[in-house]
């Protein structure tokens, strides 16, 4: 039985989730402006890319595993399979196609589930 003012699961991990996605936008203003700026080549905005995805996987791994508090490294990891199923969601909605080939789609879900996991574990 719930107490009242209890938040579930799934309210925590959107929550989660939402923060994450906030998280990344943030850094891809970041990454945009130093772009504009230092005019940086493609292997760097690919790895920048790249490393806003762990971070904020890992953001959003660690406030789960916080709000949950049992299990959290299954929470972190879950969070982070779901930042990366949105991120394909999204990426499919725009391109009509997924972007790049499989083993980058695969290291990408491996970055965002390590970094889920990681953040919740250390939460």
């Amino acid at each position: 039985m719930r107490v009242k003012g209890q938040k579930s699961g799934v309210m925590r991990i959107f929550q989660a989730l939402l923060v994450s996605y906030i998280i990344t936008g943030i850094l891809l203003l970041v990454l945009a402006v130093l772009l504009y700026k230092l005019n940086l080549d493609k292997g760097k905005v690919t790895a920048g890319i790249t490393g806003i995805y762990v971070v904020s996987a890992f953001a959003g791994g660690f406030l789960i595993g916080k709000l949950q508090k049992v299990r959290k490294f299954i929470w972190g990891l879950m969070l982070g399979i779901l930042y990366f199923l949105l991120l394909v969601l999204v990426s499919f909605g725009v391109y009509h196609t997924l972007q790049g080939d499989v083993m980058q789609i695969v290291t990408t879900l491996v970055l965002c589930a390590a970094g889920g996991m990681l953040g919740g574990m250390l939460s």
